[in-house]
Order: structure tokens, then sequence, then C-alpha cells
């Protein structure tokens, strides 16, 4: 969507893009007790706490969102890279190019210790010279990838070699979505048919 110039200026007096903590010194409001931070909900955890933490340093009024703005999906798969990561000779995340969590996940795993991560699309991605040498590697997907996907990338190692797998469950996902009202209006008419 492309702004006016007016618009611009509207926006950049209520709203400032914090582009990680090495920016939050640079950051200029008008008025220091009336601010909130809100994140991208795809967002490195620890590098958004670095963040609100050097933010809150200089405007302790900063007040939080009403919830916590990183997405729960992403936040256990970041948990669970973090867990795996040291383990790993080499990390390999499905998920889209364009998908931030799914490019977070790569960075996370390295910075925890793997010793190469890769993020591919699908199996046919891989590459041999990847596992040439490797012992043990790590599995993970971003937070809406496609369990047949994974499965893909499963397989393709079970082919050559690693197909023991062992699960590891950092956080427990139990949040239950409800489904919207038009849905289940729709739901309930199609069962009484």
């Amino acid at each position: 969507m492309a702004y006016s110039d007016f618009e611009r200026r509207l926006l950049a007096t209520y709203f400032s893009v914090v582009d990680g903590p090495e920016h939050a010194d640079d950051i200029e409001v008008g008025d220091d007790d009336k601010v909130i931070w809100l994140s991208q909900t795809t967002l490195s955890v620890d590098e958004t706490v670095e963040t609100v933490d050097r933010l809150r340093a200089r405007l302790p009024l900063l007040v939080d969102p009403p919830s916590d703005d990183i997405c729960y999906a992403t936040q256990n798969r970041q948990l669970a890279v973090k867990d795996i990561a040291a383990r790993c000779d080499v990390l390999v995340v499905v998920g889209s190019g364009n998908s931030s969590n799914s490019v977070r996940l790569v960075e996370v795993g390295l910075d925890a210790g793997a010793a190469a991560a890769y993020r591919v699309d699908t199996a046919d991605e891989l590459q041999e010279s990847w596992f040439d040498g490797v012992g043990t590697v790590g599995v993970t997907s971003g937070a809406s990838v496609p369990e047949v996907l994974v499965d893909g990338v499963l397989a393709w190692l079970a082919e050559r070699g690693w197909g023991d797998v062992e699960a590891v469950h950092s956080a427990e996902e139990s949040l239950v979505f409800a489904l919207p009202p038009e849905l289940r209006r729709d739901l309930k008419a199609a069962e009484q048919r």
C-alpha cells in the first residue's frame, strides 16, 4: 500500500519501528509516559526481550501489550531448536524462504551451537554434500509448515541412513482456537440435515 506524505508523517508521529536492540537507543518519542511496545509475532524471542529491555531502560513507563505478542508456535519451535542445536551436526529447517519464522530458526540454530543449518522448502532442495561425515541431523519446521513437507524430509534422510528418529518436545502446545461463529453455525446446520 502506498502512503501519502501526510499519512507517512501521521504514522511517524504515532508509530516507530525499532529494528532490533541496536536501534533501541535511536528511538524518539514525544511523550515518554505514553509508549507501548508491540512486536511482529515471528521475531526471535531473545532479540525481542533484549530490545524491550533496552527500550525500558530509556522509557521506564513503557507499557507491555495486553498479552504475549510472540506467536506461541514460533516461540516453542525456537525453544526446541535451542534444546537440540548443540547436538546437531546439521540442522534442517523446513519452511519457506519468505517465512520470517523459518529463516529465524536457522539463525537460532546456528547461535545455539548447530554446526550447520539449512532452510529448505521441500526435500527436493536437500543436498547430499551437506551430510558428508555427519552423525546427527536435527529437523524442525516453521510454524505453519504442512506436516507432509516435514515427512518428506524425514523420508529423504531415512533413505540415506538417518532413519532413527528421536522426537524432542520442549513445550506442549495445548492452545485450542475456537471456530469463528459463522463456521460453528454452518457446522451445526450441516449436522442437523
